[in-house]
């Protein structure tokens, strides 16, 4: 570590965390009802307190805008009375879901008699480090009581009323269904130092998930000794190619890229096959100039850019590598299927890689080759997302191949252990 953690922030976390483990060991002897009976009282709590998330979500709002923060950044951090509804519903259906705790993974019965099985149990502790989406306090809160475990959470200073909040409601509905409130917790003291600690507290804290921007989660994936999933950056393309349907190819381009451009399965780059561009793009072109995207364009892109009314500026080796979170979008012409595939095998951050395509050698080969958490075909990139895939709500994408990949749900917040039942056996 290149500078010391204040002694007082440590021990604050590390005494935060001893609370976690006894209120994780109490959720793992919850029966599944048990769970679901404090999700939906929590669920029910934040719909009753919505107006009181909202006025402190306000104050988070008006700091930010005080701070210049972007519009993107206060488009994640804004919780109105609809999206706080929103957060409490995904709670229902958390509870809803199966529980994965105690599944049998595999088994078997052994020659000698001895029965052992593979079942899935809670992590224990599990640290949540994020930035201004405070959906995500939520979130973590629920999937982690459904998994059994707790939750430690070190939410950005954008959405500290906000955060502050919604646990203080949280804990009371657990602490009023009779439940060990210590299941979520929030680290409100200590600035980064705190998240440090956090990170740090390997023995306490069996997990630690960032969820944010590149150098969140560089920084947490460098310097944490508590094991770490890496939810990383999405800088998805759409490649569109050669025998693409027209309607398709323009619905898939504008809804990967405008649907909500401040989330990590947006679309950031277009790459259009040569032999499709005189159809798709002049369409493609004109629906993104009426949406105001800026296009970041090679000389082909630039021409039909410019027809269609649409802003451009030249593109930049450092575009093609950029999560614009925003109206921006790198865009090329390429030669061929195997041109698009190099360029963004090059170019991706691992989320999300989509193809529009009407060939399936083509389709069969760029999902075959493309290295990433999702790949779409004929589909937006926007339905990576565990809602979407009908897993409830999620935790994170993971961008990483250990253990989890892709949308991160209730499975992977648990991990396994092997039980083996005898009748004397011995080796």
């Amino acid at each position: 570590m290149s500078t010391q953690i204040a002694p007082d922030v440590v021990e604050h976390v590390h005494e935060t965390a001893r609370r976690a483990r006894v209120a994780a060991r109490e959720l793992a002897l919850l029966t599944r009802a048990q769970k679901d009976s404090a999700l939906v009282a929590v669920a029910d709590a934040i719909d009753d307190g919505a107006a009181d998330v909202v006025a402190a979500n306000a104050e988070d709002l008006r700091r930010g805008r005080e701070r210049g923060l972007a519009e993107n950044l206060l488009d994640r951090l804004t919780l109105d009375e609809e999206r706080v509804h929103a957060v409490a519903d995904a709670l229902r259906q958390v509870a809803s879901l199966p529980d994965p705790v105690g599944e049998v993974v595999r088994g078997s019965t052994l020659a000698n008699g001895l029965q052992i099985r593979q079942v899935r149990v809670p992590m224990g502790v599990v640290g949540m480090i994020y930035e201004a989406r405070p959906n995500v306090t939520v979130d973590a809160a629920g999937l982690g009581l459904k998994s059994g475990n707790a939750v430690i959470l070190r939410g950005g200073s954008a959405a500290s009323s906000t955060n502050a909040e919604l646990v203080r409601i949280m804990r009371a509905a657990l602490e009023a269904q009779g439940r060990n409130p210590d299941a979520v917790n929030l680290l409100t003291e200590g600035g980064h130092d705190a998240g440090r600690a956090l990170m740090t507290a390997r023995g306490l804290v069996d997990l630690v998930i960032p969820r944010g921007g590149a150098s969140l989660i560089r920084t947490v994936v460098t310097e944490s000794t508590v094991p770490v999933i890496e939810t990383g950056t999405g800088n998805c393309h759409v490649y569109v190619d050669a025998s693409a349907d027209t309607e398709m190819a323009v619905e898939v381009v504008l809804n990967s890229k405008t649907h909500r451009t401040s989330v990590c399965n947006a679309a950031e780059s277009l790459l259009v096959h040569r032999e499709a561009a005189d159809r798709v793009l002049p369409r493609i072109m004109e629906r993104l100039a009426a949406a105001g995207v800026t296009v970041h364009g090679d000389r082909a892109m630039e021409g039909y850019a410019e027809s269609a009314g649409a802003a451009h500026v030249p593109v930049t080796d450092e575009d093609d590598d950029t999560e614009f979170l925003s109206l921006d979008l790198s865009a090329r012409v390429v030669d061929s299927l195997e041109e698009a595939i190099a360029h963004v095998q090059e170019h991706t951050s691992g989320h999300t890689e989509a193809i529009v395509t009407a060939d399936r050698a083509a389709a069969r080969r760029f999902t075959a080759e493309v290295d990433a958490a999702a790949v779409m075909v004929n589909a937006s990139t926007r339905f990576t997302d565990g809602g979407e895939f009908g897993f409830g709500a999620e935790i994170g994408i993971s961008t990483q191949k250990l253990h989890a990949r892709g949308p991160m749900a209730l499975p992977e917040l648990t991990t396994t252990k092997w039980v083996v039942e005898g009748d004397g056996q011995v080796r």
